[in-house]
């Protein structure tokens, strides 16, 4: 077992330290209702930087997840490419930051949990309801829509069987 990566935020802001690694889905425990399957991994590219009078933090996520379509219930591989900004705020002020919609707040702490931060962006980067495009799981759906008799399904599983 691997110790996680801690980061102290404002340190890592204010010198514009960078990191970089891949992350096991089977090591991100909160995604596990959500994958079809914990295989695979993420790579991630965290960055520190100063805009203006904020220290921020960037996330940038990439690799693919199996998730369950929504429709077909059979497997659904989905590609990650997500890019996030951080604002780092003192603790105990983040309801006082004036943000926008683009930049989310967290707490600038010493101990900032990088996989912590990965699995949260992808939590939030995941579709809620995942499904296939139009088209690739329609056809097990148009198979018992279609059919002149509802019963007619069932026959054709008894002759398979």
């Amino acid at each position: 077992m691997f110790a996680r990566p801690l980061i102290d935020g404002v340190d890592f802001a204010l010198n514009g330290k960078e990191l970089r690694g891949n992350v096991a889905l089977g090591a991100l425990p909160r995604l596990g209702d959500v994958l079809a399957d914990s295989q695979g991994d993420i790579a991630f590219a965290l960055c520190g930087f100063k805009d203006g009078d904020r220290l921020l933090l960037q996330i940038e996520l990439s690799g693919n997840c199996r998730l369950r379509c929504q429709r077909c219930l059979g497997e659904l591989v989905y590609p990650v490419a997500i890019t996030a900004s951080l604002h780092l705020v003192p603790a105990g002020r983040i309801e006082e930051v004036d943000t926008d919609d683009e930049i989310e707040c967290i707490e600038a702490s010493s101990e900032i949990d990088v996989l912590s931060l990965v699995e949260d962006e992808l939590l939030l980067g995941i579709p809620y309801s995942p499904r296939h495009p139009e088209g690739e799981c329609a056809a097990q759906v148009n198979e018992l829509t279609q059919s002149a008799n509802p019963f007619a399904v069932l026959a054709d599983i008894n002759k398979k069987q």
